[in-house]
């Protein structure tokens, strides 16, 4: 079965992408880049580097944007996925989905009216087991977006190794925050994954933080061989 591949360049897509080559053809990638970072829908920051990442990763990237309206933004999708069936023939969606009821009945809904398939392999998948499943495997990732106290701006920017898994596990005791970061408190980019053939590499960056709330803001990388 073809596949095209929901995404936003963090850690839920590129794992789930991951997990989808190893049963089915994975034909493209689709990215929505939003212009609202309150999308309800999408992830937000370094979206703009996900060209980079298909280009790492040998796949086609189907991209459209979105003013990020609510509900209006599910339009764009059912946009991009439409583009996708139409240029590589896709039969079904993957999504990096861990917990999100809203985001996952609504790729739902387009993919039933679609006729596609939905696959979310992540779904509901055990938190601590998945952390550390994604850094054994290979990916590094680092946090480009926090968003909920106790987060420092020394997160920013940094990767999710072992040492920042045990800091995380820490807040979800002391804050509750979610492991993974589906409740929204923070946010990831990819720079290497064993479906990589190169990897990023951050040239310039710089951090806007206040109040337990930042970004990451990418201004330059480029690709460069493993």
């Amino acid at each position: 079965m073809k596949l095209g591949v929901l995404c936003s360049g963090g850690k839920d897509s590129w794992f789930a992408c991951y997990l989808a080559m190893q049963k089915e053809e994975v034909a493209c990638l689709i990215s929505v880049r939003s212009r609202n970072e309150e999308s309800y829908m999408f992830h937000t920051p370094t979206t703009q580097l996900v060209p980079l990442q298909a280009e790492a990763a040998g796949l086609p990237l189907v991209t459209v944007e979105t003013e990020g309206i609510e509900e209006a933004e599910l339009g764009d999708l059912s946009r991009a996925i439409s583009h996708a069936v139409e240029q590589y023939g896709i039969e079904g969606v993957v999504t990096g989905a861990l917990l999100s009821v809203y985001q996952a009945t609504r790729v739902q809904r387009i993919c039933r009216d679609l006729d596609l398939w939905c696959f979310n392999p992540l779904w509901y998948t055990d938190p601590e087991i998945y952390m550390k499943e994604l850094i054994t495997s290979g990916f590094r990732a680092i946090i480009t977006g926090v968003f909920a106290a106790p987060f420092s701006r020394d997160w920013l920017g940094r990767e999710i190794d072992r040492e920042a898994l045990s800091g995380l596990q820490q807040y979800v005791r002391s804050h509750r925050i979610t492991l993974t970061g589906e409740g929204g408190e923070y946010e990831t980019l990819v720079l290497d994954a064993p479906v990589f053939t190169k990897k990023i590499v951050i040239q310039e960056s710089e951090k806007e933080y206040a109040n337990f709330r930042g970004f990451l803001r990418v201004r330059r990388a480029v690709l460069e061989e493993k």
